[in-house]
């Protein structure tokens, strides 16, 4: 790890920094979570909603499902009950 420019202390150059806080208490870690879950639900065919990218959607003819993601909660919404069960054996093979 190297000291931004500017805040280097001479003859300190080499020393570095300790996080007081955990990754999963930084801004980066939810980023991180978000590309993994995009990643993964893009594979199962899902697309990202062009308005609010929170939101995924996937058709088969008359049949959607309609995915909301916020934070690590995850809404489900759909008009066919065995499209809603593969979806969600999809996510608890993935993700527990």
């Amino acid at each position: 790890m190297a000291q931004p420019e500017g805040f280097a202390v001479e003859e300190k150059e080499n020393l570095g920094c300790q996080l007081k806080k955990p990754i999963y208490g930084l801004k980066q870690a939810s980023r991180q979570w978000y590309l993994k879950f995009d990643e993964i639900i893009r594979r199962f065919e899902f697309k990202e909603n062009k308005v609010d990218n929170c939101i995924y959607v996937k058709f088969r003819g008359s049949k959607f499902i309609i995915l909301v993601l916020y934070m690590d909660d995850i809404l489900l919404a759909s008009n066919n009950k065995d499209m809603l069960l593969e979806t969600k054996r999809f996510l608890s093979s993935n993700f527990i």
